[in-house]
């Protein structure tokens, strides 16, 4: 271990601060890149990051953060070559002059890699590889100028995330730090949680991990606390300075260094190891907090023993309580299903997902290997296309290793691998793609010998599957053994030679299970009944988590049973949630109404379902069917709009998240299309509630809000006028007043261009003085939009809807 790794765990290591706010101090005009500072005035740059080795920083930031193809390309005033390859010299310029306090030698230099201002497909137009593509340009050009360590900061999307950590680990030696932005309730903008992105970060192997910008100190506390719960590795904090506001046309903020300071040392001792500032923060921010934090004891996090694995929203813990993964995107004896995959019939896959999660599944079990199928291709599709509008973690289940790898390569998570056996030949071939993606590894109790006879050869194959995974740094928290679930009409032992191997890799290896329960009916009458009993009997003896279809009733009674019966529901919650008042029958399929609850097969669903589910294809037929017998405008009002509001509050509460909001909305388009073509040839006129101007503002080419914000308000009816990003306050003006324009709607993501933003909110109301304006964006609060001008401040997109609905219907 060499460099930065080396430093941290010796002592509290410290991060500069901000850059923008600075350069905006030093003549930075609105709308100004600030990486072609780099070029036009090195000097300052220079003095830039030696001000704050001075004041005690152990690293300093490049002046990269938005230095990619999108902005710098061939043709550009500079490319990305000149940008980056000046923004390192004038660090290692500074590093080389700098005069250090007392006791330090020299200073590193982080690599600085921000958002593309993009979202990724499928819900934006910017695809995974792309993505990759642009980060590993610039770290191929940062580790041949010198930098010492890869930093990728103000990251509000795991996917992209997972773009920038791969390019920077395929493509450098370099340590990666990683932090990222969350809100105050400690979500991500596309919806994950802490837990979620430590889970895939870990996975990936990331060096350190945190959170940076957006909040202040004060309000970073809480997620640090649960940040702390979860993490294994070394933990960065860099807050802004408070929350920011307008004064005199420029972004102020609200904590000055002293308290700044004292905040950080409270940071530091719920365990921050590598600590530093955001917007907003100085020099002298940093002196004071490594005078106050520097001779702090150093808290490593403990390592978590902890079986994660994760999706882009949600993370699944293998602890106490057994988890159900969901058997039904398998073709296994499904002749639906095998037909399905052979006419390509993406939407019968999707409904199977669905009413999986909406019987209580944690996890879906993903398969499509079948004879003539393009497996490959056909399990990028199915992921992509799955976490686009469900939740729920996945298990990539395939013996085809191409399959495997492109798969966890596209998957936005840490995901479950089915699977490895005790086969060198197949450890060989799967454990690196682990140690390279992240994952949690199905290993079955099988070698070269074939399948163990008893419970003491299948322990033994487990302790070499563990022993053969740590030589790749895989812990034996990422390895579920499958303890082999035989039928039982073969083999009248075989049910009692698999509990006996749960019981042993619980009690005397410490490890977690997983069996496919199903097998053990092969060749039975009624199998469901045996199915549930022994289901029953390997919870009992550890399962920790079964495959199995949650769609019957039968298996769902027995988890819910057993997780009442063994204090493991507290107040018997999930199991009356579902069986209060419903009649106590065998058979059937289990009623919605909570965990257990929702439909038992992919069954047709309404228009207003297949919007909320974000089922486009269904829309279209639903929509297309009801136009049979219902008027158009009827359907939109008694379908399409209670299903879009269902899902918004649905998102204002946390429940659904960002690419199930679009998704719906999505949805609802193919859904409006149908439509619109009814009423076109009826002669029939669609009232559009009005036109609404958005735009990022000039300087600024992050539009993923903007984007959103366009896709919902399209879907309430309104006409946008996209004017894209980038743009100049005047061209707004002159728009809003050629079309007489009663509502606008502005974009920023960086502090440096929220004095655009301001200007255009004053050219604005002083041309056009009817027309409101509403801004979003992640630098801004609702105090800072009331400073700057702004008629509302709306933190998410279903906010810009609500504030269109009262401007334009007074609601």
């Amino acid at each position: 271990m060499t460099g930065i790794l080396k430093e941290i765990g010796k002592k509290i290591v410290f991060f500069d601060g901000g850059t923008g706010s600075l350069l905006q101090a030093n003549g930075l005009k609105p709308g100004e890149l600030p990486e072609t500072w780099n070029i036009k005035h090195p000097d300052i740059i220079t003095k830039l990051h030696r001000d704050y080795l001075e004041a005690g920083a152990d690293i300093i930031k490049t002046n990269t953060f938005g230095a990619n193809g999108l902005k710098f390309y061939q043709g550009a005033e500079f490319d990305l070559n000149e940008v980056v390859t000046a923004a390192v010299k004038n660090a290692k310029r500074a590093v080389e002059t700098a005069r250090y306090p007392s006791g330090k030698e020299r200073g590193y230099i982080a690599l600085d890699l921000g958002p593309t201002g993009k979202l990724l497909k499928p819900l934006g137009d910017l695809a995974f590889e792309d993505a990759y593509d642009m980060y590993a340009q610039v770290v191929r050009i940062g580790e041949q100028e010198g930098a010492d360590l890869v930093l990728i900061e103000t990251m509000s999307d795991s996917y992209e995330t997972k773009a920038a950590v791969l390019a920077a680990k395929e493509n450098s030696s370099l340590p990666v730090f990683v932090t990222m932005i969350f809100d105050e309730k400690g979500k991500l903008l596309t919806g994950g949680n802490v837990e979620s992105a430590v889970a895939l970060l870990e996975g990936l192997r990331v060096d350190a991990l945190g959170i940076n910008c957006g909040l202040g100190p004060i309000q970073m506390k809480g997620i640090l606390s649960d940040l702390m719960e979860v993490v294994s590795i070394p933990v960065i904090v860099n807050p802004n300075a408070g929350l920011p506001r307008s004064e005199g046309g420029k972004t102020v903020y609200d904590i000055d260094a002293d308290e700044f300071a004292q905040v950080m040392a409270e940071i530091v001792t719920m365990g921050a190891c590598v600590v530093g500032g955001c917007c907003g923060t100085t020099p002298e921010h940093i002196r004071k907090m490594v005078a106050l934090c520097k001779n702090f004891p150093v808290k490593l996090p403990q390592k978590k023993n902890r079986t994660v694995i994760s999706s882009y929203a949600q993370a699944v813990v293998m602890d106490r309580e057994p988890v159900i993964i969901g058997e039904r995107i398998n073709p296994t004896g499904k002749s639906k299903f095998k037909q399905a995959l052979r006419d390509h019939n993406l939407e019968y896959i999707l409904r199977e997902g669905v009413t999986q999660q909406d019987n209580g599944a944690h996890v879906l079990d993903v398969n499509v290997g079948l004879p003539g199928i393009d497996e490959p291709s056909m399990m990028v599709e199915v992921v992509k296309e799955l976490q686009s509008i469900i939740d729920l973690p996945l298990q990539i289940d395939t013996s085809n290793i191409e399959a495997m790898e492109r798969a966890m390569r596209i998957y936005n998570g840490k995901p479950l691998i089915n699977s490895v056996n005790g086969k060198e030949e197949m450890m060989e071939a799967i454990f690196p793609l682990v140690k390279r993606y992240g994952g949690v590894v199905v290993a079955l109790a099988l070698d070269e010998g074939g399948i163990p006879e008893t419970a003491e050869g299948r322990i033994a194959v487990s302790r070499k599957i563990y022993k053969k995974a740590a030589e790749y740094g895989i812990d034996q928290k990422d390895i579920i053994i499958d303890a082999l679930c035989m039928t039982v009409s073969a083999d009248s032992k075989g049910a009692l030679t698999t509990l006996e191997t749960l019981k042993r890799v619980r009690d005397e290896l410490g490890g977690k299970t997983i069996l496919g329960v199903s097998n053990i009916s092969f060749g039975l009458p009624q199998r469901e009944i045996v199915n549930a009993t022994f289901f029953t009997m390997a919870l009992q003896n550890g399962l920790s988590a079964a495959i199995i279809n949650p769609n019957s009733e039968a298996m769902m009674r027995s988890y819910l049973s057993f997780l009442t019966l063994s204090d493991l529901d507290p107040q018997c919650s999930k199991y009356i949630s579902v069986y209060s008042g419903q009649a106590a029958t065998l058979g059937g399929t289990v009623q919605s109404g909570g965990t257990g609850g929702g439909n038992a097969s992919g069954g047709e669903l309404s228009l207003s379902e297949s919007i909320a589910k974000g089922l486009k294809d269904r829309a279209f037929s639903a929509v297309t069917e009801l136009l049979r017998d219902k008027e158009p405008l009827a359907i939109i009002n008694e379908e399409m709009i209670p299903a879009l509001d269902r899902v918004g509050k649905g998102f204002e509460k946390g429940t659904v998240f960002l690419p199930q909001l679009l998704m719906s909305a999505e949805a609802a388009k193919a859904a409006f299309e149908v439509i619109r073509e009814q009423m076109a040839k009826s002669g029939t006129v669609e009232a559009e509630k009005g036109a609404i101007i958005l735009a990022t503002v000039k300087g600024d080419i992050h539009d993923i809000g903007k984007n959103i914000v366009k896709v919902l308000l399209e879907n309430y009816s309104y006409e946008v006028i996209d004017l894209g990003k980038d743009v100049p306050p005047e061209l707004i003006v002159e728009t809003a007043l050629e079309k007489n324009i009663r509502l606008v709607g502005l974009s920023a993501l960086m502090t440096t261009t929220v004095p655009s933003m301001e200007e255009t909110i004053q050219q604005l109301h002083k041309a056009t003085p009817h027309t409101k304006v509403m801004v979003g964006g992640a630098v801004l609060t609702e105090d800072y939009a009331k400073t700057i001008g702004a008629d509302r401040y709306c933190r998410d997109a279903m906010a810009s809807v609500n504030y269109a609905e009262e401007v334009f219907e007074g609601k």
